[in-house]
């Protein structure tokens, strides 16, 4: 059982001060891992697709772990740009902020009218049993259910779990309105060993807050001269050992499943570009404003 740090968050976002110690073996065991991740990944078509929506780069400019700068991850490169593609979310209030004021701060006004979405799926269908099981934010009986699919290097998922999600977890997550399913989508082997090392984490909060952290901090491990360090730092950090994180990433089935959860999304959702939502069956690619996503979970909400 890996034990985590009360501390998990505030340590997570201290590695870059981490020193480590040799890591050559790990590394001639992660970059294994990869190589197979990459044939199982060619083997879901993922090289078909584009890396993120709206992005030029594809999957072919696979990852290595010990690979130089040239062939770091093409998220990673466009984070900046993404992120002033997408409008910021509400500022989360602050914990010591007086009760009127963390009233104020939550404050979400939806756009005027929902995005148009680009399709819709049976909901029934999104929500059958997925080859790893869906962790749930939010109350699981909430009258909306956003599922969205996302690739670890994404810039345009990063941004969105920076910019949105938090006023969104504030607005729908935390009062019950809507709950939040993340799935696995990854376009690369490197987004494969960050989903891993999250399912690795522990429990579900674990899990959500690993993946978090990742995309937290994605310029510093997603475009790092050696990816299989950078996570290391993290998996510590997280308590996992070295033993664990070699033994995490070469567990194949646990490489299968989560491939297995990208193809269900591509072949039975029509899901090719990251992050993708799908709200109570609406299907909307690409990053969405907190404004616009409280809209469209507006326009799902049954009537009472």
């Amino acid at each position: 059982m890996i034990e985590t740090t009360p501390t998990f968050r505030s340590k997570l976002n201290e590695t870059t001060h981490f020193k480590m110690e040799s890591l050559n073996p790990v590394t001639r065991s992660f970059s294994a891992s990869l190589k197979m991740g990459a044939l199982a990944l060619a083997g879901a078509s993922l090289l078909t697709l584009a890396a993120c929506s709206d992005e030029d780069s594809s999957a072919n400019a696979i990852v290595q772990p010990d690979a130089g700068q040239s062939e770091a991850s093409p998220a990673a490169g466009s984070a900046a740009t993404d992120t002033a593609a997408t409008n910021a979310a509400t500022p989360a209030a602050s914990s010591d902020a007086a009760p009127g004021e963390d009233a104020q701060q939550s404050t979400l006004v939806p756009a005027d009218e929902a995005p148009e979405p680009a399709g819709s799926v049976d909901v029934a269908a999104l929500m059958a049993e997925q080859a790893l099981p869906d962790i749930v934010q939010g109350d699981p009986d909430a009258p909306v259910t956003i599922v969205e699919y996302a690739s670890m290097t994404c810039g345009h998922c990063a941004d969105f779990h920076e910019n949105s999600y938090p006023a969104i977890r504030k607005a729908y997550l935390d009062t019950g309105k809507a709950k939040l399913i993340l799935r696995e989508f990854p376009f690369d082997p490197v987004s494969l060993a960050a989903f891993m090392l999250a399912r690795c984490a522990g429990e579900d909060a674990q899990r959500t807050a690993m993946i978090d952290v990742l995309f937290d901090q994605q310029r510093s491990w997603a475009s790092a001269e050696s990816p299989s360090e950078a996570l290391l730092k993290i998996a510590r950090m997280a308590g996992m050992g070295q033993d664990e994180f070699v033994a995490c990433l070469n567990n194949k089935e646990l490489q299968q499943q989560i491939v297995d959860v990208q193809k269900t999304g591509q072949d039975e959702f029509g899901v090719q570009a990251t992050p993708t939502f799908f709200i109570n069956g609406q299907k909307y690619s690409g990053s969405m404003t907190p404004q616009n996503m409280a809209a469209a979970i507006e326009a799902a909400t049954p009537a009472n």
